[in-house]
């Protein structure tokens, strides 16, 4: 055994240190692989050791997860509001394409802990500090959705490396039939996608993400912005019985 792995093993164990090397294992072998008694392993324990600090794997997830909030930049002082939200999806979203299980975790999660409702509760008061409604707030929540975590599902997502990397391998004639049968069944479908490939998309040949990402958030803040000064209410204005009624007749 290396002096570092002894040092390691006469590190107290604690739900921290527990939850960080999970966070770090996810990150090297992919949340699929990550097991207890994997992780017990890379902490020199034993796997009982580990449910002293985290009754079971989904209480692990959850712990993970409250790790990767810990990452997100809070709100940033004398903001504007629309300027505090945009910084702080995509602080989301920095961590989330540091950890590529993130995503699939978060998805995954039915216990919203504390740490899930602190920042829930955040965002939203970046709004209502932004003087919008309640009414206003509660749909703009709504419309953001996964963006206020830093993804959001996309039309051309190619990202789990499907057809993509698997058209990549197919040699130059396959392709040029493949691409051929599309033009001829899906032509429009065809032209959208193969316009807006970009050389540096985080995906491979394809869409460049964080630019289609930050579109449509800007789209969304630029909306809500809007909405805010129209005084925006999703409740029908009421109408009172004058202009209800029917005029008299002559």
């Amino acid at each position: 055994m290396t002096q570092q792995a002894e040092r390691t093993r006469r590190i107290p164990l604690s739900r921290d240190r527990v939850l960080a090397a999970a966070v770090v294992l996810a990150d090297q072998v992919g949340i699929e692989a990550l097991s207890m008694r994997r992780l017990a392993q890379e902490l020199g324990v034993v796997p009982m050791a580990l449910y002293k600090h985290v009754a079971n794997k989904e209480e692990l997830l959850d712990g993970m997860v409250d790790a990767l909030v810990s990452e997100i930049d809070p709100p940033v002082r004398d903001a504007g509001w629309k300027d505090a939200v945009r910084l702080r999806v995509l602080s989301a979203r920095g961590a989330l394409l540091r950890h590529p299980w993130a995503r699939q975790v978060l998805e995954s999660r039915t216990n919203k802990t504390p740490a899930v409702l602190g920042y829930m509760d955040s965002f939203i008061g970046m709004f209502l500090a932004g003087g919008f409604s309640v009414d206003l707030t509660h749909h703009v929540m709504h419309a953001l959705g996964s963006r206020m975590w830093g993804f959001t599902q996309e039309l051309f997502d190619d990202s789990a490396g499907g057809n993509a990397a698997g058209l990549a391998t197919l040699p130059p004639e396959a392709q040029a039939a493949m691409f051929q049968e599309m033009a001829e069944r899906y032509p429009n479908i065809l032209k959208v996608a193969t316009a807006s490939a970009h050389q540096d998309s985080v995906v491979g040949q394809g869409c460049d993400d964080q630019f289609e990402f930050e579109f449509a958030l800007d789209l969304l803040l630029d909306g809500f912005e809007r909405l805010h000064r129209q005084h925006w209410t999703s409740t029908p204005a009421q109408t009172s019985p004058a202009q209800t009624s029917t005029p008299a007749r002559p």
